[in-house]
């Protein structure tokens, strides 16, 4: 697929070393160079996701959902928790800042049956990453690993995470991100190569990408996006 130059490409494509290789988030096998389609709010909805499944995407994501919204049983979050068996493997994402919600909303989201939980430290857009959430915790590194390492132990599910290079060009700090959360014991980590400052805009970073999935102590997959 060809996309524009700087555009934001919904698929994310594994680095690996040998392309032969079976890629697998834990048990969930997605063949040896698949194609993912990343959670994207207002577009990644189950119609998108069905011409998405029909033209060869090996993995796909909800729309991210609040957190706060799920444990309120609010229908504008709870509605995204729908999915159809033929969409599997599909992951559920969610967002938020506060570790004992984003536990609960964990809990519920893999209850509803889905094959991965993911969680979004990704997100730039103001009204989330300015709230403490999404981007927001590139900021505060041991607060993520917390909520990461309490959505683990709570989910019968493997756990993944997207995130960012870091805050802005001074603050790239996703090497150090990924160490902590490969730690807690997260099954594959997806990495935006862009800073939150930059949102959508400007050249992908992919040389961090590359780097991480070459630590020796990184043992789970990762995902390039952007």
């Amino acid at each position: 697929m060809k996309m524009q130059k700087g555009a934001f490409a919904p698929f994310c494509i594994k680095l690996c070393h040998k392309l032969s290789k079976m890629v697998k988030i834990r048990e969930v096998e997605l063949g040896e160079f698949p194609l993912l389609l990343a959670p994207m709010e207002d577009v990644s909805d189950p119609p998108f996701r069905a011409v998405c499944k029909e033209n060869g995407a090996d993995m796909m994501y909800t729309e991210f959902i609040s957190s706060e919204g799920l444990i309120r049983n609010a229908f504008k979050s709870t509605h995204k928790l729908d999915f159809f068996e033929y969409e599997r493997p599909l992951g559920i994402q969610i967002f938020g800042d506060k570790v004992e919600v984003m536990r609960e909303a964990a809990r519920i989201a893999d209850e509803c049956g889905p094959d991965i939980i993911d969680i979004n430290y990704g997100c730039p857009v103001k009204n989330v990453a300015c709230k403490g959430a999404g981007a927001g915790l590139l900021q505060d590194l041991p607060k993520m690993q917390k909520i990461t390492e309490e959505i683990v132990k709570i989910c019968k599910r493997p756990v993944t995470v997207k995130t960012r290079l870091g805050w802005d060009d001074s603050n790239k700090n996703v090497i150090e991100a990924a160490k902590r959360l490969h730690d807690v014991g997260i099954s594959a980590l997806t990495i935006h190569g862009r800073t939150r400052a930059q949102m959508y805009k400007g050249e992908a970073d992919w040389t961090l990408i590359a780097e991480i999935k070459n630590l020796p102590e990184i043992q789970i997959p990762i995902f390039g996006n952007g």
